[in-house]
């Protein structure tokens, strides 16, 4: 839950960028002037973002600080349709709280904050419900996370679920 809250925090950065460039480009002069537009901007760049960071790194900025990274299963990195999959489901955390904010037509900061909370919150328990205690996102795609901190390389020897390399009887020793 930290790195959650940690990512949060940077993407305050990208999706202030995002704005300021959707609204110079489309020279939005009030702020809820282009508000759907601009909605549609940030979620294709926070995929980008997310999408590129999994499928080429297996981490974003905050999985990197606190040590975990983004897997398929079988312990092989992650490709483009299944990060963006990621992307895409893993926005159940947020859709039942949003649905629930603008059916009951909640407007006010505090009401609309705990909404969101109540939402995440309920999310993360019922990721204990799912096999192998994942989140209901990564059972559909599957992925997992894994902790990178007991990651062994070899040449040849690939990560394992677990987030410990799999050694192959014919390699060479492992390196910490």
């Amino acid at each position: 839950m930290a790195a959650f809250v940690y990512e949060g925090v940077l993407l305050f950065g990208v999706v202030m960028l995002a704005g300021f460039v959707y609204g110079v480009a489309t020279d939005q002069r009030h702020a809820l002037q282009g508000q759907r537009g601009l909605q549609w901007a940030v979620f294709i760049v926070l995929g980008a973002y997310f999408a590129g960071f999994w499928w080429r790194q297996g981490q974003t900025l905050a999985m990197k600080t606190w040590h975990i990274r983004l897997l398929a299963r079988d312990g092989r990195p992650v490709g483009p349709w299944r990060a963006s999959l990621r992307y895409l489901l893993s926005w159940v955390w947020f859709l039942p709280a949003l649905a629930y904010i603008e059916i009951g037509g909640l407007r006010g900061g505090a009401s609309v904050s705990l909404a969101l909370a109540a939402g995440v919150v309920l999310y993360a328990v019922i990721s204990r419900l799912v096999p192998g205690r994942q989140f209901l996102h990564d059972h559909i795609c599957r992925t997992c996370l894994v902790d990178t901190r007991h990651e062994v390389r070899s040449s040849g020897g690939r990560v394992g679920t677990s987030g410990r390399a799999e050694q192959h009887a014919s390699e060479g020793d492992a390196r910490p």
